[in-house]
C-alpha cells in the first residue's frame, strides 16, 4: 500500500507540474538559449524544492486536514489570511479557467472530425468537467486512479513525439545564448514547478507520512526537470528561433510548441500525436489544480468533508471558471499574465514566512535555516519585480530582434 501511494503521489506531483511546462517552456525560454535555460531551470527547481519542504513542514505541524488559508490564519493572523485567500483563489480559478479554455479547441475539433458535429465553445468547455468531475468529487483517491492512466497516455504520446524529432536537430541552434531574455522566461519557469498546491491534499491522502511525502516531492519534481531538459534540447535543436515557422512566431501567436514541430517535420501523424500530448498534458494539470482548488474551498469556507460538502466544494471550484470561460476570458488572461508573481508570493514567500513562524522544535531557528528562509523570500520579491517589468514592456526591445 505504501509503494502504491508513493507512486500515486509522485504521479500527481508530476502531472500538476508537467502540463503547461512541456507545451510552453521551449517557446518562452528559446530566446535565452538552451544552456542558459538549463541554469535557470536548475535554480528554479532548487528554490521551489526548498519552498515545498517548508510548505510540507508547516502542513505537517497541523494534525487535522488544512490548506494554506488555515495555516496562514493560525501562524500569521487574519490580515495575512485575507491576502492569501484572495490571491490563491484568484490564481487557482485562473489556472482552472485556462485549462478549460485550452480544452475547448480539442473537443470542438474531436466532435467535428470524429462525429461530424459542430458544437459551441460553451458546450466544449463543459466536456472536461463532465468527463472527470466524478474523479474530482472522489478526491485524491479518485484523481490518483485516473491520473495513473492519463500519465501513461502522456508518457506514450510524448515518447512517440520525441521519436520523430532527433533527425531534425541541428546542434548549432543549441549554442545560441542571450541572457538578457531571462526576464521573459523566469515567471513561466517558476510557474512550471508550482506543484505545491497539491501538498495539502497529499498530506491527508498518505496520513502525514513525512518520509513518503518527501520522496514523492523529490522524485515528482526531479522527473519533470529531466523531462524539460531533454525536451528543450530536442525542440530548440529542431525549431528555428526566428522566421515564419519558429519559436518566436509561436510565442507571438500563442501556439503550442507541438504546432511548430508538426510544421517542421511535415508528417500528419506528428500533428495527431501532438494533439494527444496536449490533451493529456491539459487534463493531468486540470485534475491536480481542480483537486487542490476543491480542497482549498473546503478549508477556506469551512465545508464539512462529507458527501454534500465535497459536492458543494466541487461546484464552487468549477462553476466560476465555466462562467468566466463562457462570458469573457479577459480577467483570467490578465491574471495568467501575472501567474509567475502569484506563484512567487503564494508558493515561495508564504511558505518561507510560515516556516519562520514555526516553533523552535521544527528546526527553522538555526542561522543556516534562517538565512535560507530570507533567501527564499528575497527571491520571491525578485520574481514579482521581474514579472512586473515583463508586463510593463521592459523586455520588449530585447525581443524585437527575434520577431
Amino acid at each position: 500500500m505504501g509503494k502504491s501511494k508513493l507512486l500515486g503521489s509522485v504521479l500527481i506531483v508530476m502531472g500538476t507540474t508537467i502540463g503547461g511546462g512541456v507545451l510552453a517552456l521551449p517557446i518562452t525560454t528559446g530566446f535565452m538559449g538552451f544552456f542558459p535555460s538549463m541554469v535557470l531551470f536548475t535554480c528554479c527547481w532548487l528554490v521551489m524544492l526548498l519552498s515545498a519542504f517548508c510548505f510540507l513542514d508547516v502542513n505537517l505541524s497541523f494534525k487535522m486536514p488544512v490548506n494554506l488559508i488555515s495555516m496562514t490564519q493560525v501562524l500569521l493572523g487574519r490580515f495575512a489570511k485575507g491576502i492569501c485567500f484572495v490571491i490563491y483563489l484568484f490564481l487557482l480559478y485562473s489556472l482552472v479557467s485556462a485549462y478549460l479554455s485550452g480544452s475547448v479547441t480539442l473537443f470542438v475539433d474531436f466532435f467535428s472530425r470524429a462525429l461530424h458535429l459542430n458544437i459551441s465553445k460553451f458546450v466544449a468547455s463543459l466536456c472536461l468537467p463532465a468527463l472527470f468531475c466524478v474523479f474530482i468529487y472522489l478526491g485524491t483517491k479518485g484523481v490518483d486512479f485516473i491520473n495513473r492512466i492519463l500519465m501513461l497516455g502522456l508518457f506514450v504520446s510524448f515518447a512517440l513525439l520525441v521519436s520523430f524529432i532527433p533527425e531534425f536537430v541541428e546542434g548549432e541552434r543549441l549554442l545560441h545564448m542571450d541572457v538578457k531574455s531571462f526576464g521573459i522566461a523566469l515567471p513561466l519557469v517558476i510557474t512550471s514547478f508550482g506543484y505545491h498546491i497539491v501538498i495539502p491534499s497529499l498530506v491527508t491522502y498518505v496520513h502525514h507520512d513525512r518520509a513518503l511525502l518527501k520522496k514523492a516531492i523529490i522524485i515528482g519534481s526531479v522527473s519533470p526537470l529531466i523531462l524539460y531538459i531533454i525536451w528543450q534540447a530536442l525542440v530548440m535543436g529542431a525549431v528555428p528561433l526566428s522566421g515564419n515557422v519558429s519559436l518566436a512566431s509561436a510565442w507571438v501567436k500563442g501556439e503550442s510548441v507541438t504546432v511548430a514541430l508538426s510544421k517542421i517535420i511535415h508528417r500528419p501523424e506528428v500533428a495527431v500525436i501532438g494533439q494527444f500530448a496536449v490533451f493529456f498534458a491539459i487534463i493531468t494539470s486540470f485534475l491536480g489544480v481542480t483537486m487542490s482548488l476543491s480542497d482549498f474551498v473546503t478549508d477556506g469556507f469551512k465545508l464539512k468533508r462529507n458527501t454534500m460538502g465535497r459536492f458543494f466544494s466541487m461546484l464552487i471550484a468549477l462553476i466560476p471558471p465555466l462562467i468566466f470561460t463562457a462570458v469573457s476570458a479577459r480577467g483570467f488572461i490578465a491574471a495568467l499574465e501575472y501567474a509567475g508573481a502569484f506563484v512567487a508570493i503564494l508558493l515561495i514567500f508564504f511558505p518561507a514566512l510560515l516556516a519562520w513562524k514555526l516553533p523552535r522544535k521544527a528546526g527553522y531557528h538555526t542561522p543556516l535555516k534562517r538565512l535560507m528562509l530570507i533567501g527564499l523570500m528575497a527571491f520571491a520579491v525578485f520574481v514579482v519585480a521581474v514579472d512586473i517589468l515583463v508586463e510593463t514592456g521592459f523586455f520588449k526591445s530585447t525581443m524585437q530582434v527575434y520577431l
